[in-house]
């Protein structure tokens, strides 16, 4: 174990990138091409420092490893608390990931207030690494909240033609959930007298209180993850954000309404998350057949994969409230699958209206006589994302369906008709897009990617290959956690005759 406060360094490092493209000056051109430089070897350089929370990571330790902790507010007992389990860890590696690939993708796509742009990617990248690492709970909202500003900015600024009425509905409907977020934590605090995350992990909250603090949990994460009905906002905001937005939002931002459930609201909250685990179920298999459904009916490229995010979220929430260790292992790994599956399926949209500047399906055909390489690249996300064998999407489904299984035969036969469903919207769209006859003019002189976009998508082909073919490299890390996170919430089950874990007895 390092001696180095690597959690500090990767979520304050993005900031000094920051500062210093802030203090760039020259030429509009210079100061543009100086602020992509500056922030890709930031984020770059900010990875690598992230790479040993994976590499020195103990999986056998089910306590939080890499801590750092400092009186922040000593009179209300805050602490500026830092550190990372197998569940948390995935997530912050995602982001770090995520951020430079996204540099790279807006390299020629953003062309105004460049300087302005990275700032704001390097300053997201902070507030998403310290959500994920935040052990106390003012430090924890602080980060979650803050996402929302430039996330807001890169919207309302860089989006398409409806920028500001999408950028102002994602940034309510995330808001109002959140402010009942916020009483919860006071409530707790009140109730307790701490903010520390492991300690309230192990406390034991009133029954009725419970479900109060569970509900109000519920309107923040639900919106975030987003859950039917309050996924209204995504479609929007993919559509109009730029396509580095996109990737954020579809890679990180949903999953930290999942990452909420899995820390707070279950093992803080056992209780009142088994009494709601029915309500939970119900949306969730809602989410996965309606949204499937709505996808089919889709002409916009981003739209359609906007709402394939929601189905398959669906599982994601489907695997937590299962609450068994094959359940759950597979809604983080659906969760880490998604992150790089759908984050690169933006991506391929990015490229083409790059060339074309239209994201109509029935606007495309025939590419692959002119993009070997991008139909390729397509493919091998569209496999991931319908869940091919030898894909991430595989495990990660079929472990919370296997899961979901042992704990509900109907939600799980429910939840399996959203992988037929996957397949056609999915293939649907490879099929109108990729082939076909190549009739367009236009598209007659299209070009393959290019060396920078190959750069881009390489490392997220050999992840979703990887996560296919070897997922214990990814399940090894994170089994002591969940194992711990299941434990904690089947013994606060244990004096209820009435509970999943007697019945299976």
């Amino acid at each position: 174990m390092s001696d180095w406060p690597i959690l500090t360094l990767t979520t304050f490092l993005p900031l000094v990138g920051a500062a210093i493209i802030l203090l760039t000056r020259g030429s509009p051109e210079v100061v543009a091409r100086n602020a992509r430089w500056i922030a890709l070897w930031t984020s770059t350089i900010v990875f690598f420092v992230s790479l040993p929370l994976w590499l020195s990571f103990d999986p056998d330790v089910s306590d939080f490893q890499f801590v750092e902790k400092a009186a922040w507010i000593p009179a209300f007992g805050i602490n500026y608390h830092m550190g990372v389990d197998g569940i948390s860890m995935f997530f912050v590696l995602l982001s770090t990931l995520l951020t430079p690939i996204c540099v790279l993708a807006s390299w020629e796509a953003i062309e105004h207030r460049v300087k302005e742009y990275m700032i704001a990617f390097l300053v997201l990248e902070t507030f998403m690494v310290g959500t994920f690492a935040a052990l106390d709970f003012v430090v924890f909202y602080i980060f979650f909240e803050a996402v929302l500003i430039p996330m807001f900015l890169i919207i309302g600024v860089w989006g398409g033609a409806r920028r500001v009425y999408s950028a102002f509905k994602f940034f309510l409907y995330t808001l109002t959930g959140s402010v009942l977020m916020l009483l919860a934590i006071l409530a707790i605090f009140f109730e307790t007298g701490t903010t520390d995350i492991p300690t309230l992990m192990s406390a034991h909250l009133p029954a009725t209180m419970q479900k109060w603090l569970w509900l109000a949990f519920f309107a923040s994460f639900a919106v975030k993850v987003p859950m039917w009905p309050v996924h209204t906002w995504l479609p929007d905001a993919h559509v109009e954000a730029p396509t580095a937005g996109s990737v954020i939002l579809a890679g990180v931002l949903l999953k930290m309404g999942a990452y909420g459930f899995l820390r707070f609201s279950v093992p803080m909250l056992p209780e009142a998350t088994h009494y709601f685990t029915p309500l939970v179920y119900g949306l969730s298999v809602v989410a996965v057949i309606y949204t499937s459904l709505v996808a089919l009916a889709q002409e916009d490229m981003k739209k359609l994969i906007a709402y394939s995010s929601v189905a398959h979220m669906g599982y994601v929430t489907i695997g937590i409230f299962a609450l068994n260790t094959q359940a759950v292992t597979g809604a983080i790994y659906q969760m880490l699958s998604h992150g790089i599956v759908s984050a690169a399926l933006f991506l391929c949209v990015g490229v083409v209206y790059d060339r074309v500047h239209s994201r109509e399906i029935a606007r495309y055909g025939g590419l692959v006589d002119r993009m070997p390489a991008y139909a390729f690249t397509f493919m091998v996300f569209t496999m991931a994302s319908v869940g091919l064998p030898g894909t991430s999407g595989f495990v990660g489904e079929f472990l919370v369906l296997t899961g979901a299984f042992q704990s509900s035969t109907l939600v799980a036969t429910l939840a399996t008709s959203g992988v037929v469903l996957g397949a056609a919207y999915m293939l649907f769209l490879y099929r109108r897009v990729i082939f076909g006859k190549l009739e367009k003019e236009d598209l007659k002189s299209i070009l393959d990617l290019s060396w920078r976009e190959v750069a881009v998508f390489a490392p997220l082909v050999v992840l979703t290959i990887w996560m296919g073919v070897y997922p214990v490299s990814f399940t090894k890390p994170m089994h002591t956690s969940i194992v711990n996170l299941v434990t904690k919430y089947e013994t606060a089950q244990a004096p209820r005759p009435s509970t999943v874990a007697d019945a299976r007895r």
